[in-house]
């Protein structure tokens, strides 16, 4: 018999199926179960907020994870950790702010700032001042109107319109509107939401709400104090792990990291070479689940919440991660990445293993993926960002 150790790739593994609501008998029973469990459900793709939370419940449909985002206003999609769209417990969304996203805003208004001044003809001596009245109007504007898309509010208020160069001389390069900049950097404030889709929920085209008639009200903590409470949560959900990870998966800077860590009682552990760290009190093993197959989709929290991987990514990665570092959709078996997966144009969910996991595991998956298929039925998802498996296997 093996002896359990806690920084084991196998006990991790253990801790991933049960906490990451992957395994059958682990799963949520609510769209908003499914992503507070595992903090934060990555959004720059529409359609991964939608697969990641099917992969982590079993009765849980379109229409209730519309519900959970529009309608009850559990959910709340925000920029968060890395300047990433993420969708996150409305509960949550304060901490973030103050952990996160309000130093993005700082950045984004000092850069937005920046290229106004460089912009000269047409922009106003006082760059700083000038973006914060066209802000304040357009908050106005939109609050008049409940919801908007930019070009609505860009009619309201046409110094959206205004223009900046960008990559000039480039043929992708010319101008472009500050409409979305604008919109971004008040989205990233705290001061508007992007609400429904224009068309299905595969769709990236948002109206816009304010603030106020959608999140829940109350000041924000600290930015301390919220980062304390952040590295507390990811260290419950994928912990042990290394100091380097959380830096990552934050985007804060190592000081950041280490003043959280400091209000935190942790435990060191042995990662099969690599330091890392747990919660204090949060040793024991977890309890076998037997083994579990998963397809989850590109941009998934899971394989997105570490930056080290290979102790369940092994040497599968050039298939299945873009250029940029952006995964694609994979197949999982007990809690190992074995392959992955595409949607074809007809529908079928097309999938390949890129080891062998033997004929149990072949079986599970095969029924994984015939879940998901009479999951989507008519829908048809392409990831916006494809990697080479997935565009092979989506042509077949």
């Amino acid at each position: 018999m093996v002896a359990w150790s806690l920084g084991s790739a196998s006990e991790r593994r253990a801790r991933l199926a049960a906490r990451h609501q992957l395994a059958a008998a682990a799963r949520a029973g609510t769209a908003t179960e499914a992503a507070d469990g595992i903090i934060a459900l990555h959004g720059t793709d529409p359609a991964s907020v939608y697969l990641a939370i099917w992969a982590r419940t079993d009765a849980v449909d379109c229409a209730a994870i519309d519900r959970a985002l529009y309608e009850e206003q559990a959910l709340a999609r925000m920029l968060g950790m890395r300047r990433t769209m993420f969708v996150v417990p409305a509960g949550l969304a304060p901490v973030v702010q103050a952990a996160c996203t309000d130093q993005i805003a700082e950045q984004l208004r000092r850069r937005l700032v920046q290229q106004l001044q460089q912009a000269g003809a047409g922009v106003p001596a006082d760059p700083a001042g000038w973006l914060k009245d066209v802000g304040e109007a357009t908050v106005q504007a939109l609050t008049a109107r409940g919801t908007a898309t930019g070009a609505e509010l860009a009619q309201d208020e046409p110094r959206l319109r205004t223009q900046l160069v960008y990559a000039e001389g480039k043929a992708y390069g010319g101008p472009v509107n500050i409409t979305s900049r604008v919109l971004m950097l008040l989205s990233a404030e705290g001061r508007i939401v992007r609400g429904r889709p224009r068309g299905g929920w595969t769709s990236s085209q948002y109206l816009w709400s304010p603030a106020s008639a959608v999140l829940p009200g109350g000041a924000a903590p600290p930015a301390a104090v919220a980062r304390v409470d952040l590295a507390r949560r990811w260290l419950r959900t994928f912990g042990p792990a290394p100091v380097s990870d959380l830096q990552w998966w934050t985007g804060w800077t190592a000081g950041q990291a280490k003043a959280a860590l400091a209000q935190l009682r942790t435990t060191e552990v042995d990662l099969d070479g690599t330091l890392g760290i747990v919660l204090a009190g949060d040793e024991g093993p977890e309890p076998a689940r037997g083994p579990w197959p998963a397809l989850l989709p590109a941009l998934d929290p899971t394989p997105m919440g570490w930056r080290e991987r290979d102790w369940f990514l092994g040497e599968h990665g050039p298939p299945l991660f873009d250029r940029s570092g952006n995964i694609g959709p994979t197949i999982w078996w007990d809690g190992r990445i074995v392959g992955g997966w595409a949607q074809r144009k007809d529908g079928e969910i097309s999938f390949r293993l890129l080891e062998d996991t033997g004929a149990d595991a072949v079986a599970a998956i095969s029924a994984e993926a015939n879940r998901l298929q009479a999951w989507l039925g008519p829908v048809r998802i392409t990831p916006r960002f494809r990697t080479p498996l997935e565009r092979e296997l989506s042509s077949r």
